[in-house]
């Protein structure tokens, strides 16, 4: 599950890391949510690649209303290619979705803790586009790939987002399907750190280089006083 990332590098940062040739305005985001326009790199003719603002949450070309429904922000990269759903834009929209780590949550309720997993650097995370067009009306969205979580991640949560390593970036947007899908896999189990933060990352509204502060540890419990005394 992946249900809130951040984004923070600067745009020439990306571009050189991922390759395209286009200078949108990039916003720095400490907490990107599900219908929120976000950054997706695809495939550019003619043989070149370009930065887009996509909506986070699929909405499936054959979808009635783009709102009906909840948003499809996660796919499940071991069936992703056979759903109907997300079988089409994982054949002919596939993406990379920049982000400088992720968002998790373990427990319920109000004893819900917020982790932030973070990788070394800017990570790919295996996305999938669609189109919607129904008349003047158009929408252009994207669900990022999860898998099985491993190492530190997998003690918050079971599943985690698939991430495409920058010498597989032309096979991911590129290849056939067949080849793409030998990509969707665990990440190295070192490749995330996680870190306890602020449950205001819960809130939509709540967008800042705070969010990603590790939550100062509380403190012990003083001990009892040995023994009964007099």
């Amino acid at each position: 599950m992946c249900g809130r990332y951040l984004l923070t590098a600067p745009v020439d940062a990306l571009a050189a890391l991922f390759g395209f040739e286009n200078r949108p305005n990039l916003a720095p985001r400490w907490n990107i949510a599900p219908t929120q326009a976000a950054a997706v790199v695809r495939p550019a003719d003619p043989g070149g690649r370009r930065l887009d603002l996509l909506r986070w949450g699929l909405v499936p070309p054959w979808a009635k209303d783009p709102k009906s429904g909840p948003p499809l922000i996660n796919a499940r990269g071991e069936t992703a290619a056979e759903k109907p759903a997300f079988r089409d834009a994982f054949r002919a929209g596939r993406c990379l979705v920049p982000a400088d780590g992720f968002y998790e949550w373990r427990g319920k309720g109000k004893e819900k803790q917020a982790f932030y997993a973070r990788p070394p650097g800017t990570v790919a995370f295996a996305g999938i586009a669609a189109q919607w067009r129904r008349g003047d009306e158009t929408v252009e969205s994207f669900a990022i790939l999860t898998t099985d979580a491993v190492g530190a991640i997998a003690e918050v949560h079971d599943r985690s987002p698939v991430v495409i390593a920058p010498g597989d970036f032309r096979t991911w947007l590129g290849a056939t399907p067949e080849a793409a899908a030998g990509l969707v896999r665990p990440p190295p189990a070192d490749l995330f750190d996680v870190v306890e933060v602020d449950g205001r990352v819960g809130y939509v509204r709540q967008d800042d280089p705070g969010l990603i502060a590790p939550k100062p540890a509380r403190a012990a419990e003083p001990e009892p006083p040995a023994g009964g005394g007099q």
